[in-house]
């Protein structure tokens, strides 16, 4: 089956009552020296949550991919964090520009730090394009959970505003960054972070839930 076959069924499966078969969320595993193995609790739980609230079929546990890896295609949303380094080789750029092009779907999470790092390394994967913000009325916004003003602020980091910046490669948004949120600390056991609120955390699952949507039906 090709990648393109693949994506194609698992989002017309998610729009035809939710019968997929079961498929997996995975963690993207990096070079660099980096933490690419940060936020260890948020994957299981945001697919608890989109599992109970949007009925996706995901197991229950994340898996782990490498960025060079055949393995990526077998992902619809893979899931990349962390604060420092990261490096991608030509061969693992060109991996992850053909898997985000055949309808692969790329979060990426600043856990602080990353900034820096990640845009010189998607600049190696898409060369010909740059993050843009995107507007709070965007459908990534607005899917069964609605977010009026855009990306919620979880986590403070430099007291900035948080922002949700894309790469949109013909029209469609392959790869979702959010900056100045910490959108997966917030998807971490309750309790983790003591500052954290139940509120803070519902809206990180939220937000994480319509991401997890908007890459399975956009």
């Amino acid at each position: 089956m090709s990648k393109h076959t693949f994506f194609g069924l698992l989002a017309l499966s998610f729009l035809t009552s939710f019968t997929a078969p079961t498929y997996k969320m995975a963690k993207l595993k990096y070079s660099g020296g980096g933490d690419w193995y940060g936020n260890r609790t948020a994957l299981p739980n945001l697919i608890a949550f989109c599992n109970k609230n949007i009925a996706t079929n995901f197991f229950a546990d994340e898996s782990i991919v490498e960025v060079g890896s055949a393995e990526l295609y077998n992902y619809p949303f893979v899931y990349l964090t962390g604060h420092g380094n990261v490096i991608f080789s030509d061969l693992e750029a060109t991996n992850l520009r053909k898997y985000l092009m055949g309808g692969g779907f790329l979060h990426i999470d600043d856990n602080y730090g990353l900034d820096k790092f990640i845009r010189p390394q998607m600049k190696k994967v898409f060369p010909e394009l740059s993050f843009v913000e995107l507007p709070s009325n965007h459908k990534i916004y607005n899917q069964k959970f609605k977010f009026p003003n855009g990306l919620p602020k979880i986590h403070e980091h430099d007291g900035k505003r948080p922002q949700g910046l894309a790469l949109i490669w013909k029209g469609r948004v392959v790869c979702y960054y959010t900056y100045e949120c910490d959108l997966g600390n917030g998807w971490e056991d309750f309790g983790t972070y003591p500052t954290d609120t139940q509120e803070s955390r519902n809206k990180a699952l939220k937000m994480g839930a319509n991401l997890v949507q908007y890459a399975l039906t956009q």
